[in-house]
């Protein structure tokens, strides 16, 4: 029989809320259960808890001091489990980064965050070298892999603390993570955590997904993403769990991990989900033993219940800055197409999110109506790091400002609308870039879609929609823009379509729309339907 959440948590002794002692606290009750599954290997509880302490010794007599920035630079890895606790021992800050970044995103971010050393992997270490080549003093390096000339190997940095006496600076306040944004809109932004932040964001995992002790989340989003870290990682660690680790997602062996790691619960996007989609059904593995998955749009929940058999599908929303607000519910439906209701903690006397929904002038507003979405949680950002004037702008006193559209019904549930700069201005009409995308993503040629405001003669805004076609799919223009005018109003109707061989991505998967608003020669790549697309005749 399930566990309630709170229960989950009562299994362990109270904690402080640093990292330390949550790892401590459940390695206490059985340091033997496993934790960490990667590659076919597990490791225990108390074999993660050494290695960490290890860490944190060596990295100490490394030099590393309370708020020092430390750089991982590699694909997902245990290493990235045992750095975190380490450095959370050390008081110091863990700065994951996109393997994929290039030299000029790893340079802004290495300097930004003023490392002072970086974890690296083969296929990363020259990037770094290059990025900081220029930084005084330059950043130190290990190596996740071999030996070279400049970086001793992370197995030699666990060997040379063995024996000493780990530092115990940090505490619950201390900042502990620094996540940047994805940067869709220019150079991202650094979100600072603290370890309190973390684990709290862990326990309201526990109950966001029912999270029981017994289970293993298999991990295929990026270490470097705020929901592999602060869902799954902290979630873990918060119910004393077992997690599986994938260094990258991998469509065609999505399922095949999932039964050899023997995996309950599985975190993605929606990108994630869009592909599972449309993967051959050969490559399904019926005998898996995935419960539960979080992050299901609406429009997949009944594929992965019906085609793939899992039976709870979980959506959600929160940010960088704002991790876990809403949630679909467990226990009742969800209303249709919503983002769910408040989230909560185990502990029902505990604070937790508030949301208000607001005018351009900050005024509440009523149900049903649409307004920007401010929260007040107690997991909010410390700070947008050695950004101040972001910082005082991201907030009205307590509350943070999404900058996301959103509306709330008499139950209290939330949907989203669109991001406030996903509105399109047509005519003296706000129209949602978001709703957009939906209608035309429905057509059955259609793969994927990014509808976005394009400069119009007259002022305002002319609607562009950028089409990626399914394999064999005959799709003219012209279909796109009858199938909009039998679903939508007239106003919303693009007037320009542009067919693409694939979408701009931004580091998490996310389509990058303002890529596509900066693509000067787009609109001259796409058919124009004209005016006329305002007021589309109907057919008899």
């Amino acid at each position: 029989m399930s566990k309630t959440p709170l229960e989950v948590l009562k299994l362990y002794r109270d904690h402080d809320y640093t990292l330390r002692d949550v790892i401590g606290s459940r390695a206490e009750r059985d340091p033997d259960r496993p934790l960490i599954w990667f590659d076919g290997v597990e490791t225990s509880w108390a074999e993660i808890q050494e290695q960490a302490a290890n860490a944190a010794a060596a990295l100490a007599a490394k030099g590393v001091k309370p708020r020092d920035r430390i750089a991982v630079m590699a694909r997902n890895s245990p290493d990235h489990i045992i750095t975190l606790l380490a450095l959370g021992r050390v008081g110091a800050i863990m700065v994951p980064i996109n393997p994929e970044f290039g030299v000029a995103e790893t340079t802004f971010v290495l300097n930004h965050a003023g490392v002072s050393g970086a974890i690296v992997s083969a296929d990363t270490i020259e990037t770094v070298r290059t990025a900081s080549a220029e930084m005084k003093p330059k950043p130190w390096l290990v190596a996740l892999d071999k030996a070279t000339d400049d970086a001793s190997t992370f197995a030699d940095l666990l060997a040379s603390g063995k024996g000493k006496t780990p530092p115990q600076a940090g505490g619950a306040d201390d900042p502990v993570i620094i996540i940047f944004t994805s940067g869709s809109t220019g150079f991202p932004k650094a979100v600072l955590h603290s370890q309190r932040n973390f684990i709290t964001a862990g326990e309201a995992f526990v109950a966001r997904i029912a999270l029981q002790d017994t289970d293993r989340l298999m991990i295929v989003l990026p270490m470097y993403h705020i929901n592999a870290m602060f869902y799954q990682v902290a979630g873990t660690l918060a119910a004393g769990a077992s997690m599986a680790i994938v260094p990258r997602f991998s469509a065609s062996k999505f399922w095949e991990t999932a039964v050899e790691s023997n995996s309950t619960e599985i975190n993605f996007i929606e990108a994630v989900g869009a592909i599972l989609k449309e993967r051959p059904r050969s490559e399904f593995r019926p005998e898996h033993k995935v419960r539960t998955i979080y992050g299901v749009r609406p429009w997949l929940v009944e594929i992965f219940n019906k085609e793939f058999n899992v039976p709870v599908c979980v959506g959600g929303y929160g940010m960088s800055e704002i991790p876990g607000v809403i949630s679909t519910p467990l226990d009742r439906p969800n209303a249709p197409g919503s983002m769910g209701q408040l989230c909560v903690h185990p502990d029902p006397s505990r604070r937790w999110a508030k949301c208000r929904i607001v005018d351009d002038a900050g005024n509440d507003l009523g149900d049903d109506q649409i307004g920007e979405l401010w929260v007040d949680t107690p997991i909010v950002m410390k700070g947008y790091f050695r950004d101040p004037e972001q910082t005082a702008a991201a907030f009205e006193g307590p509350w943070f400002k999404t900058g996301d559209l959103v509306k709330r019904d008499k139950d209290g549930f939330y949907t989203f609308v669109s991001r406030k700069k996903d509105i399109i201005r047509r005519r003296g009409e706000n129209i949602s870039g978001v709703e957009l995308d939906r209608v035309i993503g429905e057509h059955p040629g259609v793969l994927q879609v990014a509808v976005i405001a394009v400069p119009a003669a007259l002022g305002e805004d002319d609607i562009l929609a950028a089409v990626v076609k399914r394999d064999g799919a005959k799709l003219e223009a012209s279909d796109i823009a009858a199938w909009c005018a039998e679903r939508l109003a007239p106003m919303k109707v693009p007037r320009y379509v542009a067919f693409l061989d694939a979408l701009p991505l931004t580091p998490t998967m996310k389509i990058n729309k303002n890529a596509l608003r900066q693509d000067k020669g787009l609109i001259g790549r796409s058919v124009d339907l004209g005016e006329n697309t305002r007021r589309p005749q109907r057919s008899a």
